[in-house]
């Protein structure tokens, strides 16, 4: 927008708005549609793929090293530093949201019942987005105050100049909506995913490691409203909880990894992926590396797949979606429970930090300590994420040593 000009503002928060509606990551899905725009599909496929690969093998070697050398003192002390760091991280990202979301009783009630239905009831995330996207659906058309979407992207205030895509250019004849069209992509995409799982299916079994990894990040994929925190407690749920790919320990670790490096904060499954295949090794002990590499691509592959489908499918609708209540009701609902999520998330964290042996055991004064610095820190002196986690680290290393 502003230096290379390629698309004017008012354009870009329109198709950001767009991008806010759909599950997954807005911002690799808002670069996907740049490119679209500018290029056609190519153009799409180019923008949005080099917007995750940089991440993907960036986390694949960090992932790689964790699990190679996550035992030795130095990295263990390092590990043990940023884990109270990564508690405070999630609190604070449960506040933003809710700060921004939570502005009536209706939807700190929604937030709150989220929380208990997770928290006391153990019921699982889909449920949870499926009925607060009801509840938003159903407010939208009785009560529509309440689930106004403000807060976010609104209306460009100002102009850097002509733009190659400028306010009043006229959709290219690609980005013209037609029936064809839009059944094409859409059975493409279909196909792309088909294949793949067929393959993985074919290979492993339905019940493989690798076969369930596809099909738990397909639905990963579909219920990322709200940006990356909202799908951490699924991914939470699932793959440490119930298939147990993961330790929480290990998924602590992970956060921290995708906190601290570039790329979407989604680039987390990557590194969920690559440790699942290390622990399961579906191709033997002697073929872990590989089958940790497997696991990372595919998990980013059935990840990443239904963003491109949406926006190339669904780019030519963009304009049908703006400021529509019908579309913004349930995505504010849905973001509204994800705050009650995120923040059983982030007691979860903490009691795996505080008391890493269990309620029973040690309460760790140290971590205690590490943690509400790090709150402090992010709240009050409103201090860099990556900063806050490398000062933790650092700390956590010197105490590692004295030990």
């Amino acid at each position: 927008v502003e230096k290379k000009r390629w698309i004017s503002e008012r354009r870009f928060l329109h198709a950001l708005n767009y991008c806010m509606v759909l599950p997954g990551p807005e911002a690799q899905q808002l670069a996907t549609y740049i490119g679209w725009m500018m290029h056609r599909t190519v153009g799409g496929l180019m923008a949005g793929g080099l917007f995750v690969l940089p991440s993907l093998l960036l986390l694949i070697g960090l992932a790689w090293v964790y699990m190679a050398f996550g035992q030795v003192p130095a990295v263990a002390g390092v590990l043990y530093g940023i884990k109270p760091a990564v508690t405070a991280i999630v609190a604070l990202a449960a506040w933003r949201i809710g700060s921004r979301v939570l502005r009536n009783r209706a939807l700190v009630t929604i937030a709150a019942a989220a929380f208990l239905a997770i928290f006391a009831l153990g019921l699982p995330f889909p449920a949870i987005v499926l009925g607060a996207g009801l509840l938003g659906a159903l407010g939208g058309r009785w009560r529509p105050a309440w689930f106004q979407a403000g807060g976010g992207h609104g209306v460009a205030k100002q102009h850097f100049g002509p733009a190659l895509i400028d306010d009043e250019t006229p959709p290219p004849a690609h980005a013209r909506f037609t029936w064809g069209r839009f059944a094409r992509v859409l059975l493409l995409g279909l196909g792309l995913w088909a294949g793949a799982m067929a393959g993985l299916v074919g290979l492993f079994g339905w019940d493989g490691a690798l076969s369930q990894m596809g099909w738990f990040f397909t639905k990963a994929a579909l219920l990322t409203f709200g940006g990356a925190y909202a799908v951490l407690p699924y991914v939470f749920q699932g793959a440490v909880e119930h298939y147990q790919w993961l330790s929480p320990a290990q998924m602590i670790d992970a956060l921290a990894l995708g906190e601290t490096t570039p790329g979407p904060l989604i680039m987390v499954v990557t590194f969920v992926g690559f440790v699942g295949g290390w622990t399961q090794a579906p191709f033997g002990p002697e073929a872990k590396l590989v089958a940790a590499l497997a696991g990372a691509v595919l998990v980013t592959w059935f990840t990443f797949l239904p963003s491109f489908v949406f926006i190339l499918a669904g780019g030519p609708l963009v304009e049908s979606t703006h400021g529509n209540i019908e579309f913004t009701a349930p995505l504010t609902a849905i973001t509204a429970a994800v705050v009650g999520v995120i923040l059983d998330l982030a007691l979860f964290f903490g009691w795996h930090v505080l008391w890493p042996d269990g309620w029973a055991g040690r309460f760790d004064w140290i971590s205690a300590a590490m943690a509400l610095g790090a709150a402090v820190a992010l709240f009050r002196f409103r201090r860099n994420v990556v900063t806050v986690i490398a000062t933790c680290g650092a700390i956590g290393l010197a105490v590692s040593l004295l030990r």
